[in-house]
């Protein structure tokens, strides 16, 4: 736009008041932007749309009932044109290809320097998509094989966006009672997670599940 003197606003939506609150005070320093409003699920974010209608949008993954990933969606449905960064703590590699097909412009991994997520805020803001120099190349490397990984021989591919963050704590060696906390569910929901993916993934029992989720975490593989 030719006005440069135009505010950007900002949502930021994470679980956590003192990660948002840091966040806020790093962005509200920068020349041109603001935060318009701050949500701690994908619901309160939801409600935010009605009275705030944002620029931009910065979420976490890990929100209590629904996910970053589904806020991605739906924000697809209904507001296109707001572009989202996601702002997580789970492994990009793991990520950040999901987050981009879902929709998202951008992923920046919780413990890089400050300044990078500065970056991917003007890059999206301008119209581009922000990953990281790891995960771009990775993608190119992808296509150039002619790899698709929607097609059989990437057995995580059917898992969903859930199914995927329950797989990677298990993978982390987090307890049921953990997994179920940090992600806003049931235990009995926790259960059918699990099942799902043990009949998706062909595994007999929840060891063969363990033992495949912990091996793929370090070594970033499972043979199907």
């Amino acid at each position: 736009m030719s006005d440069n003197n135009r505010i950007s606003k900002i949502l930021l939506v994470d679980d956590h008041p003192l990660l948002r609150e840091g966040l806020g005070r790093l962005i509200t320093a920068e020349t041109g932007l603001s935060i318009c409003g701050m949500a701690g699920s994908v619901q309160e974010a939801l409600a935010h749309m009605d009275s705030d209608l944002p620029d931009l949008i910065i979420t976490d993954l890990t929100l209590p009932g629904r996910n970053g990933l589904e806020l991605i969606k739906d924000l697809g449905a209904t507001h296109p044109e707001i572009p989202i960064i996601v702002l997580s703590m789970h492994d990009e590699m793991v990520y950040a290809e999901r987050v981009l097909r879902a929709g998202g412009r951008g992923y920046v991994m919780k413990d890089t320097p400050p300044d990078r997520l500065l970056e991917a805020i003007r890059v999206v803001l301008a119209g581009g998509i922000f990953a990281s120099q790891t995960v771009t190349d990775h993608l190119l490397r992808t296509l150039s094989s002619g790899k698709n990984p929607t097609k059989p021989g990437y057995p995580l591919e059917c898992l969903t966006d859930r199914e995927m963050e329950v797989f990677e704590l298990i993978g982390h060696a987090k307890s049921n009672h953990e997994i179920a906390s940090q992600l806003g569910i049931s235990p009995r929901t926790l259960d059918a997670h699990r099942a799902h993916i043990r009949e998706k993934l062909g595994l007999a029992d929840s060891n063969e599940l363990t033992r495949h989720a912990i091996r793929w975490v370090e070594v970033g593989l499972i043979q199907s």
